[in-house]
């Protein structure tokens, strides 16, 4: 039996939808124990504009931004409508305590969050976190880009102005948020296929939020740069195990198709308020006196007699 190869395994997965029926807000979280921020201290926190830097930054990220068709992705400038975009969910979802760096390096203070947060037990903190933190130091995402979310720290570090980007990545401090053993679940990533799963949930409420809020635009651009996405995520699984020189051609057996699928479902996305009536069976459609929704109810006007002189029959 021959085995699916990554464009069957890309297809199915992007087509196994996304957005959930009805959207779960902020409940069922354990945060008692995520360090909570200190009483003078902003949430979303800015990086200073350095255009030398920032221009360096731009230029390293344009694989990403070619990969996803987009020059907002590691753009390093993220535009306030995306930050609102952003504290919007974080308010619906009562993600209080997550910490968020536009476009920010702040070494020291993510380090003082690693220690502070005790709701990852200290030995995924003082390993795995210290390997991300230390990663997050020496390679600034400053300068190489990379939107994440940091489970050990919590915080969400944002170098792309696209709002659904920066929803997918509050989607993660999410998902944590409602796990009780925090750091089994980031060190699970690094397993095969589990980093899938964790980017289908951030996926999909990312996507199930605009849904949810109304937001028909914002929902159809999250489909055109989630999809695609997501597809280089299942390219990365499979890469794991394939040999480099074929890294590029699974990498675009893979994106190509989200960037396909994403721009049909986003073609299929609904107004807000439309009401779609489902289709009729046959027998329900043949029964005397169905209506449809919209069909016109108004009575017929009855046909103007014609003039009579007194004798014609009627």
């Amino acid at each position: 039996m021959q085995r699916p190869g990554p464009i069957a395994l890309c297809l199915l997965a992007l087509l196994s939808g996304c957005v959930s029926p009805g959207y779960d807000y902020g409940t069922r979280a354990r945060t008692e124990n995520d360090l909570p921020l200190k009483a003078d201290e902003a949430q979303i926190e800015r990086g200073r504009p350095i255009p030398i830097l920032d221009g360096v930054g731009w230029i390293v990220g344009i694989p990403s931004k070619v990969m996803l068709l987009s020059t907002r992705v590691d753009n390093h400038f993220v535009s306030h409508g995306t930050e609102q975009s952003l504290q919007e969910y974080l308010d619906a979802n009562d993600l209080d305590r997550v910490k968020v760096r536009l476009n920010q390096y702040a070494p020291l203070d993510e380090w003082r969050r690693l220690r502070g947060n005790k709701s990852v037990a200290p030995g995924w903190r003082y390993t795995l976190g210290t390997i991300a933190t230390l990663t997050y130091t020496l390679v600034p995402g400053r300068i190489t880009g990379g939107d994440h979310y940091n489970p050990f720290t919590n915080t969400v570090n944002i170098y792309s102005d696209h709002p659904a980007i920066a929803l997918h990545e509050a989607g993660h401090a999410k998902d944590f948020s409602r796990r009780q053993y925090k750091g089994t679940w980031a060190a699970a990533y690094l397993l095969p296929g589990v980093a899938l799963r964790h980017e289908q949930i951030a996926t999909s409420d990312a996507l199930s939020f605009l849904a949810s809020e109304g937001l028909t635009g914002e929902q159809q651009e999250a489909y055109k740069i989630l999809y695609p996405a997501y597809g280089s995520h299942i390219a990365g699984q499979v890469n794991n195990f394939a040999p480099p020189p074929s890294n590029l051609a699974i990498t675009a057996a893979c994106v190509i198709p989200g960037h396909l699928i994403g721009h049909w479902k986003a073609s299929h996305v609904e107004p807000a308020g439309a009401v779609v009536e489902p289709a009729p069976s046959p027998a329900l459609a043949a029964t005397p006196g169905y209506v449809r929704l919209g069909d016109d109810l108004s009575l017929p006007q009855r046909p103007a007699e014609a003039p009579t002189d007194g004798f014609t029959e009627k």
